[in-house]
């Protein structure tokens, strides 16, 4: 037996971890907010849901779904198990589902809506634009633009009028063109994925 042979087939039957790059663009709100991540494939959508929370700089107060479909019709939901959740044609738990059960076998790009805070309604474009072997077994930020809205600001159209001038309650210490790479990172690396 040669143990040389063996121990190389061993480390070439190791796999590099396999990620999804994809961009999340904050809808109504121009300019635009957006941010791109690599997620593992093996993260569930509450992963997902984690990482998408830390990237933008929610704080997780309020519930959320992700939609997806057939052309106009999202109509399936993946989310957490809640009452005040409306299940639509498709229900899928999201600590139950990988990103990889998801998108194994979908043409890239493809997208989905992540929608945070049903009293808000802020609607978020999950638009998931490829495939990647990564070096890495986290989720990690690779870019991104302004300051994600405060919670409970009103809304895409209260936060604009408060940006706007028209309405006076935002900190000033808010900076709406401020993205702090670095302390988004921070966030995204402590959640844990797969």
């Amino acid at each position: 037996m040669n143990l040389s042979c063996d121990l190389d087939d061993v480390m070439a039957k190791q796999v590099t971890p396999e990620h999804y790059q994809l961009k999340i663009v904050l809808y109504q709100i121009e300019p635009v907010i957006w941010r791109e991540v690599s997620v593992p494939s093996s993260a569930t959508f509450l992963e997902l849901h984690q990482v998408l929370q830390a990237a933008m700089g929610w704080e997780d107060k309020h519930l959320h779904e992700f939609r997806h479909g057939k052309g106009k019709r999202l109509t399936s939901v993946i989310a957490s198990v809640d009452e005040d959740i409306v299940k639509g044609d498709d229900f899928r738990e999201e600590s139950g589902v990988t990103l990889k059960e998801m998108l194994g076998r979908k043409r890239f790009p493809t997208r989905m809506l992540y929608r945070y805070d049903f009293r808000e309604d802020w609607i978020h474009e999950v638009a998931f634009l490829r495939k990647v072997e990564c070096d890495e077994a986290k989720a990690k930020v690779l870019g991104g633009e302004r300051n994600c809205p405060p919670e409970d600001a009103g809304g895409a159209h209260g936060y604009l009028a408060c940006i706007g001038g028209d309405l006076d309650w935002m900190d000033d210490s808010y900076d709406p063109a401020r993205f702090d790479a670095k302390l988004a990172q921070k966030r995204v690396a402590k959640v844990k994925c797969g």
